[in-house]
């Protein structure tokens, strides 16, 4: 009888589905600002207004999404949508959060298309040079709470070089293991403070059901795709693998996923920036990136099939993840060992974005002298005059049209 109760709340947990799906359906449309500000958002929603959780478990939920692969943003909203309706209510979740800002990618797909050399639009130039100024800003906010000692800096560094000497996607999740193995082996442990169990409406055995789909997936596809030659399963499995295995979510996406779609010819270097850049103009989360990318595409299909394609397959992962670990995140998180281990991982991971921050942001962006003052007053009204993003993303694409005047 336990067994049919808990079985009746994986499926319907204690809200409405609808209801969830239109709250983040507004946060989509009004959370500005990257993973950090949407998790400000989602507390003043969920903890403080509506009470759906309360302080701690929400610091839980956030701690095991910053942990696991993904965008760690977007896996909390799934979290918070499992625990208010179930399943129904997660899926509700991620739809409202994350649409708005797809549709309005895959629009600038068409438009970037219809334009053909994205090269010589000034104002385009501008969404690429403010990509530079808002990686900056998340490296140095990272690194300044992730690397505050010597030896995760040592560790981010390393990792920075490791990933621009050999810039493959082995190298990359190579990295990051080796940066968890060196935190937990060699920087100082803490005690733990108070733990608070969750309350979340899956099963465990359900949870074990979803890891292995995430491992079956993961490890199947690429064996599909070697006998399978078809496009529509590489990019499916191209942005599968990248929901699994970048860690740090946001910016840190850019390296893995640039790797995956521009050296195939896919999308241009200069189509990838530019989309990257009208990226940081839209709320929501960044990972919607790849309906662009899917969109942009040069092979078939693109337009809305590629981008639907690309967006449902890198948050996949997402759902499985979640719904794997909520469920067993009590047990890792009371093992000091694990938290060390988590530091290096962390470190390794500032050391990914530090990398990216150079190939492919700079290097793509920065042409002349006038490209890098305009990225330097970018920053500066990102970090200190602490401007809205989107804001700064239009001045700055207005300041690329007027530089392309010069």
């Amino acid at each position: 009888m336990e067994d049919e109760r808990e079985e009746h709340s994986e499926l319907n947990g204690r809200g409405s589905p609808l209801e969830v799906l239109a709250i983040f359906a507004r946060l989509g449309f009004t959370s500005f600002g990257g993973p950090v500000a949407h998790l400000g958002y989602f507390r003043e929603e969920f903890v403080e207004r509506r009470k759906w959780v309360d302080e701690q478990t929400y610091a839980d939920i956030v701690a095991l999404c910053q942990f696991l692969p993904g965008p760690a943003s977007s896996q909390v909203g799934i979290a918070i949508g499992l625990t208010r309706a179930g399943i129904r209510g997660a899926f509700g979740a991620w739809l409202g959060f994350t649409l708005p800002s797809a549709i309005a990618l895959i629009l600038f797909a068409y438009g970037v298309s219809a334009w053909g050399d994205v090269a010589d639009q000034g104002w385009l130039n501008g969404l690429k040079i403010v990509a530079v100024a808002v990686v900056a800003q998340a490296l140095w906010g990272m690194a300044t709470n992730l690397c505050p000692d010597r030896e995760r800096a040592t560790i981010a560094i390393g990792a920075a070089i490791l990933v621009l000497a050999w810039p493959v996607v082995g190298v990359q999740v190579g990295v990051i293991i080796l940066g968890g193995i060196i935190g937990w082996a060699f920087l100082a442990r803490s005690e733990l403070g108070k733990i608070t169990p969750l309350n979340v409406p899956i099963s465990r055995n359900f949870a074990i059901g979803a890891f292995a789909v995430f491992l079956l997936l993961l490890g199947g596809l690429p064996l599909a795709r070697a006998l399978a030659d078809t496009y529509p399963l590489d990019l499916f499995d191209s942005f599968y693998r990248t929901g699994s295995l970048v860690f740090g979510g946001g910016h840190v996406v850019l390296p893995l996923i640039q790797s995956e779609v521009v050296p195939p010819g896919w999308v241009s270097p200069d189509d990838f920036v530019a989309g990257y850049g009208a990226a940081q103009a839209i709320p929501g989360p960044l990972f919607t990136f790849a309906a662009y990318l899917g969109a942009v595409s040069t092979m078939t299909p693109a337009g809305w099939v590629g981008g639907g394609i690309a967006l449902v397959a890198i948050f996949v992962p997402s759902f499985l993840l979640v719904f794997g670990a909520l469920p067993f995140w009590d047990l890792l998180r009371t093992r000091i060992g694990f938290q060390t281990a988590l530091k290096g991982i962390n470190a390794a991971v500032v050391g990914l974005l530090l990398a990216a921050l150079y190939d492919p942001v700079f290097t793509s962006a920065i042409m002349r002298p006038l490209d890098f003052a305009l990225a330097l007053v970018a920053f500066a009204m990102l970090a200190f005059w602490k401007l809205p993003p989107w804001l700064v993303v239009i001045l700055t694409a207005a300041g690329g049209a007027a530089l392309a005047q010069f």
